[in-house]
């Protein structure tokens, strides 16, 4: 997995296309929480639920049908006076959804794991991209902060936190001139 930073970032990044300033911060925080969420399955290893399972790690919780679920529960607790089916709660929709879906996208760019279910829970088949540069990143707090956690944020950095923050000024400027 990416970690919660970088998850975070692309969050903020895709956010910046959007006329955020009518939200304010819950837009933001909510945007980030999202893109982080589907690694709350790391339950499932408690629980005795095996990795490859459809409820274990990058399993449904990664999956873009579950993405949509979210996007859709996020619109519906946090931004009732939007009125639903209008353009802006697409927006809303579209841009809560795409978070949480940008998960499993930089899941599926780390080189570890057994892969992500993209299709769940039609499909329990884990995908990796053919294309994966980003150094996994250990499961748990404790772990992150070694020479491991190291690797994985130098790898980060130029992958993900790069472009994201090229994605985010383009967005910036794109908001701002047009």
């Amino acid at each position: 997995m990416a970690s919660a930073f970088s998850h975070a970032l692309a969050a903020a990044a895709m956010g910046s296309f959007y006329p955020a300033k009518q939200f304010g911060w819950r837009f933001w925080v909510l945007g980030m929480l999202c893109a982080i969420l589907p690694d709350a399955d790391v339950i499932s290893f408690s629980l005795g639920i095996p990795y490859g399972h459809v409820l274990g790690h990058r399993g449904f919780t990664h999956s873009f049908l579950f993405a949509l679920i979210w996007g859709w529960l996020v619109c519906e607790l946090f931004f009732r006076k939007v009125p639903r089916g209008s353009k802006t709660w697409w927006m809303l929709l579209g841009y809560f959804f795409l978070c949480t879906a940008s998960h499993a996208v930089l899941d599926a760019l780390t080189n570890g794991g057994l892969g992500v279910a993209f299709f769940a829970p039609f499909d329990n088949s884990r995908y990796f991209f053919p294309w994966r540069p980003v150094q996994v990143s250990p499961i748990g707090v404790e772990n992150f902060f070694s020479e491991w956690g190291w690797r994985v944020i130098k790898s980060e950095l130029f992958y993900l936190a790069l472009p994201s923050l090229i994605i985010g000024l383009i967005g910036w400027l794109w908001q701002k001139f047009r």
